[in-house]
């Protein structure tokens, strides 16, 4: 078991590493639409890339509604093992709606699974920009 500042540098030795064995910048958080961000997860269980659409409930069924409608394309052009949960928990009293891509079986307590970890999230997140470069403007306000 890892001490809560061993775990930290783990984190931090990761994520130093994934940017330096794939330097890039990320489209992330700079979306330029409101409530709308990508983001990178992994923990001890699995890796996960997502697209996170977190605004007021009217805004998020908003841009929910249009992601549903892309649905079909984000499977068959993009990421074809995507999935969409339009509620999602993040806490216990906060949900988003969120489409993601999952890798399981690895751990950022194993470092043996830190290349593939890699590979997947590189993929996978340039895989999710080019899907919002094709189709930003129909997410747009």
């Amino acid at each position: 078991m890892y001490s809560k500042s061993e775990l930290k540098a783990l984190k931090q030795d990761f994520w130093t590493s994934f940017g330096k064995s794939f330097p890039r910048k990320w489209t992330l958080y700079n979306t330029k639409i409101k409530g709308l961000e990508f983001k990178f997860h992994f923990d001890k269980k699995s890796a996960m890339v997502c697209l996170d659409i977190d605004d007021s409930l009217e805004r998020r069924m908003e841009v929910w509604g249009k992601i549903q409608s892309l649905q079909t394309v984000i499977l068959e052009s993009y990421l074809p093992k995507a999935m969409f949960e339009e509620i999602y928990y993040i806490e216990e009293d906060k949900d988003i709606s969120r489409v993601y891509v999952l890798l399981e079986g690895v751990s950022i307590h194993n470092k043996a699974t830190w290349q593939q970890t890699m590979e997947f999230l590189s993929r996978s997140m340039n895989q999710f920009e080019s899907f919002f470069e094709d189709f930003n403007t129909v997410l747009e306000d």
